[in-house]
């Protein structure tokens, strides 16, 4: 939010008077997280789980923790989804906005802001049920 706010007020003069500062804010901030979680990507370190150096116990998860569990394979799932519908279904779900902003925000006509929220959530339902062949999440053993 920070970052958003930041941003807006540093290009201020890039505002155009009289179109919604609600939707030019909200397409900032998806400009903001876009380009961090690009970012992030780029830095991860990735290692392999079937390298020697790596112990089996050190997957391991305490037996207790297994709402920490399902938001973890909720946030696997929410990875796996396309961009475009991740993007719908997180503004709609956890941003609280209607159809009509985030379409105004992405720029999108609102039908396709509706089929994106649909299939998004199909693919979440599927991924999260483990139905879908390779749609597995974590195994802890």
């Amino acid at each position: 939010m920070q970052d958003t706010l930041e941003r807006a007020l540093s290009r201020a003069a890039m505002f155009q008077f009289g179109s919604d500062l609600r939707a030019w804010l909200f397409t900032i901030m998806h400009n903001v997280f876009v380009n961090q979680v690009r970012r992030a990507s780029a830095r991860a370190q990735h290692v392999s789980v079937d390298s020697d150096e790596m112990n089996e116990s050190d997957f391991a998860v305490p037996s207790t923790s297994s709402h920490s569990l399902e938001v973890l394979d909720l946030d696997y799932a929410l990875q796996r989804l396309p961009d475009d519908q991740r993007e719908v279904v997180l503004l709609i779900g956890l941003e609280d906005m209607s159809y009509a902003e985030v379409a105004s925000a992405l720029e999108i006509p609102i039908g396709t802001v509706m089929s994106r929220l649909s299939r998004g959530r199909e693919r979440l339902r599927t991924l999260m049920s483990g139905t879908q062949p390779h749609a597995r999440l974590k195994v802890v053993r």
